[in-house]
């Protein structure tokens, strides 16, 4: 039997961009031979330039346009017609309920996480979700507390996933919030939600914020994990406000652990799978010759954010033995197809392809140092 073909991947990786401020040390001795292959032979489908303050990230816009949730990006004033500006739009919100396995209807939904603010010397500063080691019953005990006082607001919530809610209202407005891992280790006071329409900050965000970390205010669950040497989950985070749409899917197979990007497929009629750990595991028998198929792969977001770059190396060490250099096998050999690579930084983000032909255009010369987005 010939071996099955997948004719189009296409991988998405956030945080796989570092500054150039940071790159000396994060691809320091690192030895990448296929993926610097793969990028000296590619074509540049499309550089998106991103704002400094923009409140959410590359890799949630692009999967927004992708599904076609957010418009297209227009040029940007620049000498290459690859370069696009970027809006800041990325409404996930619902989408992500779906994934979580709630149910959004036509409502206007933001999503809602437990966090720890930490109080600076002269500014409070957002820790990322993710390293609190928020267990499930820890999660459920304070959404028990808070539920009341939100309802009592006006405003409907969900809670299918112990650490991410979701609240939806008409007292709440229209916010703009900044996604968590965009304001995380940052002074919070510019990230904070605000009305979408004006930019004046949200009143009513305000109360029902200040509601929150009143009545998790010395809580017992909070005293329990500071004498456990862990931060106490003293507030709560908004972002990624939005209603669900029709959606469209431009993949025949989508494969990601993203709340927002399972919640895209699911709403375009699709079945998102977790993606595999390695080129070598994907399951060739389900591909599909005519489809691309989407891997959401994402090693990088933590220790970018904690600026580990140790560890963030260690992450490019795994994609290029496990991705890169496998997926430049078969291209060379023909099992593939097309590879496509979209890595984002911060801020902004770079998409390539790459063929088999392309391949044998060894003058083409393009270091990683290239795609970096200032």
């Amino acid at each position: 039997m010939p071996t099955p073909k997948l004719h189009d991947l296409h991988l998405l990786l956030p945080f796989a961009l570092p500054s150039a401020a940071d790159a000396a040390t994060a691809l320091h001795s690192l030895a990448r031979p296929a993926l610097d292959r793969l990028l000296a032979r590619a074509t540049l489908d499309e550089r998106v330039i991103g704002e400094d303050f923009q409140r959410t990230l590359p890799h949630e816009r692009w999967i927004a346009r992708q599904f076609g949730v957010v418009n297209e990006l227009s040029h940007a004033p620049s000498n290459r017609a690859s370069s696009r500006s970027a809006s800041d739009e990325a409404p996930l919100a619902p989408y992500m309920l779906l994934a979580d396995g709630g149910s959004p209807g036509n409502m206007t939904w933001a999503c809602v996480e437990p966090v720890h603010v930490r109080i600076a010397r002269d500014h409070l500063v957002l820790i990322d979700p993710a390293t609190l080691g928020v267990e499930d019953r820890e999660a459920r005990t304070l959404f028990d507390v808070v539920k009341p006082l939100i309802e009592d607001l006006g405003l409907t919530i969900q809670a299918p996933q112990p650490v991410r809610w979701y609240v939806s209202g008409e007292s709440l407005g229209t916010l703009a919030g900044a996604s968590p891992l965009r304001a995380s280790g940052r002074n919070i006071e510019i990230w904070l939600p605000h009305e979408a329409g004006t930019g004046e900050r949200s009143r009513a965000w305000m109360k029902l914020q200040n509601e929150v970390q009143m009545a998790w205010f010395e809580h017992p669950l909070n005293e329990a994990r500071e004498a456990r040497g862990l931060p106490a989950i003293n507030s709560i985070w908004l972002h990624a406000q939005g209603a669900m749409h029709n959606v469209t899917s431009p993949f025949a197979r989508v494969m990601s652990n993203a709340a927002a990007t399972r919640g895209l497929a699911l709403a375009a009629g699709m079945v998102p799978e977790a993606p595999p750990v390695s080129y070598a595991a994907l399951d060739t028998a389900q591909l599909q010759p005519d489809g691309r198929t989407l891997v959401e792969l994402d090693p990088f977001s933590a220790p970018f954010i904690e600026q580990d770059w140790a560890r963030w190396n260690d992450a490019l060490g795994t994609l290029e033995r496990d991705w890169f250099a496998p997926a430049l096998a078969a291209l060379e050999n023909g099992a593939l197809g097309t590879l496509r690579l979209t890595l984002c930084s911060d801020t902004g983000s770079v998409s390539l392809t790459i063929t088999r032909g392309a391949l044998r255009k060894f003058w083409r010369r393009r270091p990683i140092a290239a795609l970096f987005i200032e």
